[in-house]
């Protein structure tokens, strides 16, 4: 052995050298990664050949390894680590030879690549990654940030450490629109730093405020961390339970666990949400402690008032709180009484089918002594119990064809419990109704007749829908009798419009805000999957950018708003109305419907396409789609070269080496606790796409495969890297933010402001480890 080390470890550490030698040579990390597999494997196989490497494996044909296989240990489990006495056998590392390996290698890497990224299941959700890109790219360079951070300034600086709360709110806004690290730092950076300095902010906190807030992007959806670790994660957790299943002696990890082992990036999203807006909580929760303490070194800053309306403390809470809680819980009551509900009254054809046990029962007993180990006694039994009386009522029954008397019947029956309101009606109007009391509030000197008409047409519009909208009305029917109502409301609206332009607050968050609930609430709330979602935040940002390039240039920006309500109006008509029109019989309106759609699908294009044509005049758009592209094969590039690198560790065992160690400890705790400290350490000279597709494909199957929530896993595993990315003296936002700030802003200024924040930080990973249904209980709440 050379160095009396085993030859697996001797090509851990050869692999480990030529990956931080090419990344510290200067040479672009994307390439770097893959030429260190390149390397390290001409280097182990070299050794190989010459028979310097030597591999102490256990000899599986030995009395004492054939015992533990009597005993009942699974194969596995036994290690070099957990049965140190073992008899061994000296072996080469290449059991085949190098060039059997390279072959292996090669036919690996192509398929690999073609699952993950060329055509595999994982490419659609990868396409998000340059969606969202784009989206954060376009609204970073449209200087829409620049007046998110003025008006977020003037709205907290009266406060003590107001610029530094203010700064944590954008950082919050970039990171959910964004969500590039470095793009959020240098950004804030360039922007708020003099600002905070001029005021006479001590820079040790205003560099620890921008540094910590700019890594908000690592965590608050929609994070590209979150998308590349979910897409991996979904694989990794997937393939470790199934193999959890079969040592427990059970067919399928359905049966062993009782649900299925998956994951996805939209659920790693809904968990993602309340951590990430903890953590922001927390950042401006000690910005404005320190400025009470220390007022001198965070003093308030009045930048006066951007609206010219005198609005008075009743008339704020009136209108910006009563009234709006009011109108929500009123629905949500009347929604408790059925008196606003669902008006579906679609039959299906076939019966529902017979509930099934909570476990499947029917198994060995090898695998039901691994469930009850599992789920408690309690939980069989009462599986048990349950397939019981299904049997006896004759087993589970199947869904059959619904006769036209059964069906006719339940109709009636939904006709008759239907609610008077359709609940979609009136979460329109409730939207509408807080868009009018919001403007009221806003400029409570104006003439309140247009609001007056608008909130009467609301009113008009419920009293409408409960007396001439039947549950069995079509869609076309509704809208004409809703006509005059909602034409009355969005008159009002209209003019409330006007208003709320008027305030500087509103008209710079509004659109942004819109755009992010958009994104994120067709994700989180189940509509689609990220990667739609991905690209109506690149398209709404290109529109975004495009009207703050008109306003700019004293131009109209009449077409993209126009393009905008063509957007919501697909989408409402979409949503109401069935357009499949390749039918035999198709209703007149449905027709009408299917060409409102067409022509407002034509003017929505005819408006991106005039969005980008505007940037491009303008020498916007340019930059954009070079920089996207430019990140966007970063990200490409490194994934082919780590898959390369990880299948050169695979090759000569050094993956199963770092399992077997990892897998020698009793308790699933330790495991996870060691992998977050060798991830944090990694952090400092790491980037995460290399953490993510290098080392975490190698833990993965140990930290995945146990008990733990694999949602608590992955958003602990993004914590931990967003803090080794503020830890002293490696952190990457660290040097983004050094490469930005004033000459006087020392480094030192800069690691003695972050060290409050990378605390912060550690105690957000405690309450996330002591309290994890801070991580779950959305996912739970909102459902996959």
């Amino acid at each position: 052995m050379l160095f009396g080390l085993d030859g697996v470890e001797v090509g851990l550490i050869i692999v480990f050298l030529c990956l931080f030698g090419g990344i510290l040579s200067g040479f672009p990390v994307a390439f770097a990664i893959g030429g260190a597999g390149v390397i390290s494997f001409g280097i182990i196989a070299a050794l190989d050949s010459a028979g310097i490497l030597i591999h102490q494996a256990i000899d599986s044909s030995s009395t004492m390894y054939a015992d533990l296989i009597a005993q009942g240990i699974k194969s596995d489990t036994i290690s070099v680590f957990r049965y140190p006495d073992l008899p061994r056998i000296a072996e080469p590392v290449f059991k085949g030879g190098w060039e059997t390996a390279m072959d292996r290698n090669i036919s690996f890497i192509v398929n690999r690549m073609n699952e993950r990224v060329l055509a595999g299941q994982s490419i659609e959700t990868l396409l998000a990654v340059v969606m969202f890109v784009l989206m954060g790219i376009t609204l970073e360079r449209s200087k829409i940030a620049n007046d998110l951070l003025t008006t977020m300034a003037r709205v907290f600086g009266p406060l003590p450490g107001g610029l530094a709360v203010s700064v944590v709110v954008v950082g919050a806004f970039l990171a959910a629109s964004t969500g590039i690290v470095g793009a959020t730092v240098v950004t804030m950076g360039l922007l708020s730093l003099p600002t905070m300095l001029k005021h006479g902010y001590n820079p040790k906190l205003a560099t620890g405020v921008i540094a910590a807030s700019g890594t908000l992007g690592q965590i608050i959806p929609p994070s590209i961390v979150i998308v590349l670790l979910g897409t991996l994660a979904g694989d990794l957790y997937s393939a470790a339970q199934e193999n959890r299943a079969q040592v427990a002696g059970c067919s399928d990890a359905l049966t062993f666990l009782g649900e299925p082992a998956v994951v996805s990036v939209g659920t790693l999203f809904q968990a993602a949400l309340i951590p990430g807006i903890m953590l922001a909580v927390l950042y401006g929760l000690y910005a404005f402690g320190y400025a009470l303490l220390n007022p001198k070194e965070a003093p308030a800053v009045e930048f006066g008032d951007s609206t010219g309306e005198v609005v008075t403390r009743g008339e704020g809470l009136t209108w910006f709180l009563a009234v709006p809680v009011g109108l929500i819980a009123g629905v949500i009551l009347l929604g408790q009484v059925n008196v606003i509900g669902d008006q579906d009254v679609t039959v299906d054809s076939f019966s529902d089918a017979g509930q099934t046990a909570s476990l499947r029962t029917n198994v060995g007993e090898e695998c039901q002594a691994s469930m009850i180990d599992l789920h408690g006694q309690l939980a069989w039994d009462t599986a048990v119990a349950e397939q019981t009386a299904i049997n006896e009522a004759g087993g589970v029954t199947e869904a059959r064809a619904l006769s036209d008397e059964e069906r006719a019947e339940r109709r009636v029956e939904k006709i008759a419990a239907a609610a008077p309101i359709g609940s979609g009606i009136a979460i329109g109007f409730l939207l509408l109704a807080l868009i009018l009391t919001t403007a009221r509030g806003v400029a409570p000197s104006a003439d309140t007749r247009p609001l007056l008409i608008g909130g009467a047409g609301i009113l008009l519009a419920m009293a409408v829908d409960i007396v001439l909208v039947s549950p069995v009305a079509t869609p076309g029917f509704t809208l004409v009798y809703l006509a005059i109502p909602l034409a009355m409301t969005l008159y009002g609206v209209r003019y409330a419009a006007g208003l709320l332009g008027r305030n500087e607050l509103l008209r710079v968050v509004f659109p942004p805000l819109v755009l992010i609930i958009a994104v994120l609430g067709s994700i989180l709330g189940g509509i689609t999957n990220p990667t739609p979602a991905a690209a109506l935040g690149a398209g709404g940002a290109i529109l975004l950018a495009a009207y703050r390039k008109l306003h700019d240039q004293g131009k109209s920006g009449g077409i993209v708003i126009w393009s905008t309500f063509a957007i919501i109006v697909m989408i409402l008509v979409g949503v109401n109305f069935d357009l499949r029109i390749n039918q035999q019989d198709v209703s007149v309106e449905n027709w009408i419907a299917f060409g409102v759609a067409k022509i407002a699908y034509l003017f929505a294009m005819f408006g991106f396409l005039y969005g980008c044509w505007v940037l491009m005049r303008g020498k916007v758009l340019t930059p954009i789609v070079r920089e996207t592209a430019k990140v966007t094969s970063m990200v490409f590039t490194i994934l082919i070269g780590s898959q390369l690198l990880n299948l050169v560790v695979i090759s000569f065992g050094g993956e199963h080496y770092i399992q077997g160690f990892l897998k020698s400890f009793d308790n699933e705790f330790t495991v996870f606790l060691i992998v977050m400290l060798v991830l944090f350490f990694l952090g400092f000279v790491l980037d995460f796409l290399e953490i993510i597709y290098i080392v975490i494909p190698i833990v993965g199957p140990v930290i995945y495969g146990g008990t733990f929530d694999p949602k608590w896993v992955t958003i602990m595993i993004a914590v931990n890297l967003q803090t080794s990315f503020l830890t002293p003296p490696f952190g990457f936002a660290l040097f983004y933010l050094r490469g930005v700030a004033p000459k006087e802003v020392t480094t030192g200024h800069i690691y003695k402001g972050i060290i409050p924040f990378v605390l912060i930080q550690v105690a957000g990973l405690g309450l996330l480890w002591f309290f994890p249904s801070i991580v779950t209980i959305l996912p739970a709440l909102i459902g996959n």
